[in-house]
């Protein structure tokens, strides 16, 4: 089944129309090189569909997130940042604070944290997609 017709489904699952503005912002998601702030896919969606303004985009990021079809996270640069998940290792990203450089932490990390989490307090956290944040071993380098 390729992504669009998966989407499609998933969406009307749900009860949600498959509107061309969904589909847009899901496609500027899917084939973004990594995460896309909501004013990035603003930009890129309204080449094609002029008449899209940026509520369109918070509300229809809001409903692709609940169905799981895209992450949110915080990547320290204070707008929320969106990643299309579907078909996607869970993962989730160690981010460097002084070159601020981004690599993928595999989700196993943090399920075992989570599991452990859950053991001792009977907390069942949502570990969706973290953003960790410190120095790469380049800038730990430098440092020393």
């Amino acid at each position: 089944m390729s992504c669009e017709t998966e989407t499609v489904q998933v969406l009307r699952e749900a009860g949600h129309k498959a509107t061309p503005q969904r589909l847009m912002i899901l496609s500027a998601l899917r084939h973004a090189d990594g995460h896309l702030t909501a004013s990035e896919i603003y930009e890129g969606v309204r080449v094609e569909y002029p008449y899209v303004d940026i509520s369109t985009v918070y509300r229809t990021l809001a409903v692709l997130k609940e169905l799981r079809l895209v992450s949110e996270t915080d990547m320290g640069t204070g707008d929320a940042s969106y990643e299309w998940v579907r078909q996607q290792r869970r993962h989730h990203h160690l981010i460097c604070r002084s070159c601020d450089s981004v690599v993928s932490l595999d989700h196993r990390y943090l399920e075992d944290l989570g599991a452990e989490i859950l053991a001792e307090s009977g907390f069942k956290p949502d570990l969706e997609h973290f953003a960790i944040f410190g120095l790469c071993a380049t800038c730990q380098e430098a440092v020393n």
